[in-house]
């Protein structure tokens, strides 16, 4: 072996063993150790072909003397190498850190750079370095003092419950509509609810007994008479208020399902073009979702998919026995057909990025129909918001006042009348900006 090489070799030796010591990823180390073992083995071949060569005789006898002396001379030379590079290590130890770091991580490829054997081996070997996944942890969500409240009150009841009939649509809008509940605690959150309403009930029934509300100042007057006669008025306060309450729990679920399924149907056209390039890539069909998931412009498509990949990851289904759970589970309709329709393709071995494409057609053609249907809905409820805030309050306020000047009916003073139109327009205006907002789809 030439005098270069060598030295080339015991520098490399040199700067892997300092990027040993500096590495932190135990696969790194484990790399860097193989790599050096591998520059001192060819190291010691060499030294071996060299001892091999001393043994036959030269064409011009020598004495013994002058090969022992020419022995040492090699090992002489070979030791100066390796001290020549420990010297340079020593010299490389006193840059600034930061700039070492800066060369180490570098993304730029060495050799276009500097050249050489050595930063050919870190370029390989930073290339077959495995890169760790950083996952972003979040917390887990703990439940809140008012549901552990509630389950501590409720929990046996609410176990038997759930078991019943009429609590199964409850569990399934509870799972499609991915609130963070299950059953028996959502149960015992209704029941622990609607007592609270009870108890206020109780004491709205008991305020209307002895006190009434009016037009006219002052609002607020005491009712005489007989008590009997006023509760036999009032009494139904304490049943409407406790089963509304109990009704709006019970299917909040189903209006929450509602609300995820309008997203995910106005995400899904554009997430569905999205897998239609990527499965052109001919990738793991797994990947097409993890890819979805990783750009994170979907928000609620993204916990579906979540929801998919945990199947596979976590309970050990196969993709296509994922994709029938959560077809199964998803609260929209859509998405289940598309699940429903990947799994038959991927089983019959069809063509994804056909299916994708025109799956994406058929959605993105129902998207535009849908986008049409409200733009004409919003024109007809601008006429009846002319016709009901600005007309129909403006001839009321008429009326009152004739009826208030001409002494029929309720007679009400200027400032009632206004006090009524105000809070009137205001209540109307706000009962119909909810009802737009709820009937208005996701951007």
């Amino acid at each position: 072996m030439e005098e270069g090489s060598k030295r080339k070799i015991s520098e490399e030796i040199a700067k892997f063993s300092i990027q040993f010591e500096k590495s932190k990823n135990p696969e790194d180390k484990k790399l860097i150790k193989k790599h050096i073992e591998d520059l001192k083995n060819k190291l010691k071949k060499s030294e071996e072909v060299f001892g091999n060569l001393k043994k036959f005789k030269p064409l011009k006898e020598t004495k013994t003397e002058d090969v022992g002396k020419e022995d040492k001379i090699e090992r002489k030379k070979i030791g100066n190498f390796l001290s020549h590079s420990k010297q340079e290590v020593l010299e490389e130890k006193r840059i600034d850190k930061s700039l070492q770091e800066e060369i180490l991580n570098s993304d730029i490829p060495e050799e276009f750079r500097i050249g050489g054997a050595e930063d050919l081996e870190k370029l390989t070997l930073k290339r077959i370095r495995k890169k760790s996944i950083i996952l972003e942890t979040k917390k887990a969500k703990k439940a809140s003092d008012y549901v552990k409240f509630s389950s501590n009150l409720f929990s046996n009841i609410s176990r038997t419950l759930e078991k019943k009939r009429m609590f199964t649509p409850l569990k399934r809008d509870l799972i499609k509509a991915n609130l963070q509940f299950i059953p028996a605690s959502y149960i015992s959150v209704i029941l622990f609810t609607t007592l609270l309403s009870l108890i206020f009930s109780i004491f709205v029934l008991i305020f209307f007994l002895f006190f009434n509300i009016g037009a006219e100042l002052p609002i607020i007057t005491f009712v005489g008479g007989e008590l009997f006669n006023r509760f036999l008025k009032v009494f139904w306060i304490i049943f409407v208020i406790p089963l509304s309450t109990f009704l709006f729990m019970y299917y909040y679920p189903s209006m929450e399902k509602k609300s995820a399924e309008d997203r995910i149907n106005q995400e899904l056209p554009f997430a569905t073009i999205h897998m239609a390039a990527v499965s052109g890539s001919m990738i793991d069909p797994t990947n097409i979702f993890k890819i979805i998931i990783a750009t994170g412009e979907y928000e609620y498509l993204e916990k579906e998919f979540i929801k998919l990949i945990n199947e596979i990851n976590i309970y050990g289904y196969d993709l296509v026995g994922a994709l029938r759970r959560s077809a199964f589970n998803s609260p929209s309709k859509r998405l289940s057909e598309l699940f429903n329709g990947l799994a038959t393709t991927i089983t019959s071995g069809g063509n994804l990025p056909g299916f994708f494409e025109k799956r994406s057609q058929s959605l993105l053609f129902e998207y535009r129909l849908e986008r049409e249907k409200y733009t004409r809905s919003a024109e007809t409820f601008m006429d009846i918001y002319i016709s009901v805030v600005i007309a129909a309050p403006m001839i009321l306020m008429l009326l009152l006042i004739m009826m208030s000047v001409s002494g029929l009916g309720i007679s009400l003073g200027a400032n009632m009348i206004a006090l009524i139109m105000i809070l009137g327009v205001s209540l109307i205006n706000i009962l119909f900006l909810t009802f737009l907002n709820l009937r208005q789809p996701a951007a």
